[in-house]
């Protein structure tokens, strides 16, 4: 059956018209604006997602080229010195809502964590973009530089990232990790960066699980210590408290020390954590899937326009950021659903030239390359033999 709605329009009734505008009044977003309505400016940033613009010119000649194809999105051609404007003038928290409103549809496909256990996974980690000091003198990072630091909580069931702050790049990651709401039995692996054994009481407490590396200075006394003969690659696995004194005192709980080898470098890394029935193997297995939040971020870099912005101040940056993240939702959505196996990195190549192509999304999105020619396109391949 004939499709008369886009690719990009049948993406877009993924996200709730009606959330959109509620939110829009809620933030008064369009308050004093004079016709360039909230929705086109939403859609206008989307397609340079989407279709890889890497400025407000692409943006602008891109939506022209299409013409008529706009009414079908609810939109008009848009001008670069209008959207420019509004990345500046209003506010990020329309797109921040969006995010999370999709988070909710995307969560709800997104297939478990590898592992057998049914607690919830989660991975915590920073990623760092730089800014010219010149251009973005509100993010001084160093005397000569500037940055920002975008903080994520990573759900492994489909690696989505559930929960994003974004910080100049002075502030350390511990500030965040406390933003990021965790619940009694959730599991989160992070790096030696968020080590604080106040924090690390808290979630014994609470009976939250962490994972992380064990500081090399750690100060600790061997309360037990467990066989490892069954375990491949597990050198030791102790029960520990700590011996120093404000770590003794910050943390008097003990803890668990697994000294691990990996199996391809051959280095040894040992991991700290508060799970004390799991198998020293299933904890270190925990710890290995935590790159895949680096997977994440590289991902993000390579396949979003996220390192280049369309605009200097903080809101711009903040708009073009939840953007490029409402992106990775409907790609991950895709491919949560399509039978055919994408890849992130493959929807991105794909996308951005059917954008505008007319066909139904899930025929293509299951069968890419096993579409039939139409008789029309036969005709003319036998028209060039």
């Amino acid at each position: 059956m004939k499709n008369n709605n886009s690719i990009f329009g049948q993406m877009l009734q993924f996200i709730s018209r009606y959330k959109f505008q509620k939110c829009v009044k809620e933030y008064q977003s369009e308050k004093h604006s004079k016709g360039f309505s909230s929705w086109s400016h939403f859609v206008s940033m989307l397609f340079g997602q989407l279709s890889g613009q890497d400025g407000l010119r692409g943006i602008e000649t891109g939506m022209a080229a299409q013409g008529q194809k706009l009414y079908h999105l609810g939109v008009d051609s848009v001008k670069r010195s209008t959207l420019s404007y509004a990345n500046n003038h209003r506010t990020h928290r329309v797109f921040k809502a969006v995010f999370e409103s999709l988070l909710k549809k995307v969560t709800s496909n997104a297939p478990g964590h590898r592992f057998k256990f049914k607690n919830r996974l989660y991975s915590v980690d920073a990623t760092t973009i730089d800014l010219s000091l010149g251009l973005y003198d509100w993010a001084r990072f160093r005397k000569k530089k500037g940055g920002i630091k975008v903080h994520v909580k990573m759900n492994h069931s489909g690696y989505i990232p559930e929960f994003i702050t974004v910080t100049t790049a002075k502030q350390h990651e511990g500030r965040e990790i406390d933003k990021m709401q965790l619940k009694s039995g959730d599991v989160v692996a992070f790096d030696r960066a968020y080590t604080n054994y106040n924090r690390f009481a808290t979630y014994c407490r609470d009976g939250i699980y962490f994972v992380t590396r064990i500081k090399k200075n750690a100060n600790y006394k061997v309360i037990k210590r467990h066989t490892v003969s069954k375990h491949k690659n597990i050198s030791s696995d102790q029960i520990i408290e700590m011996v120093g004194f404000y770590t003794r005192k910050n943390c008097p709980m003990y803890l668990r020390r697994i000294r691990v080898k990996d199996p391809k470098t051959g280095k040894y890394i040992v991991i700290l954590t508060n799970q004390m029935e799991w198998s020293p193997a299933t904890v270190a297995a925990v710890y290995k899937d935590r790159w895949q939040i680096e997977i994440f971020f590289k991902a993000m870099k390579q396949n979003l326009k996220i390192k280049s912005f369309l605009g200097t101040s903080r809101n711009a940056i903040l708009i073009q950021i939840w953007t490029a993240m409402i992106s990775y939702l409907l790609l991950s959505y895709l491919k949560f659903l399509s039978t055919h196996k994408w890849t992130i990195g493959s929807l991105m190549n794909v996308i951005p030239m059917l954008l505008f192509s007319r066909r139904s999304l899930w025929e293509w999105l299951n069968k890419p390359f096993g579409v039939s020619s139409s008789p029309q396109d036969l005709t003319l391949q036998m028209e060039l033999l």
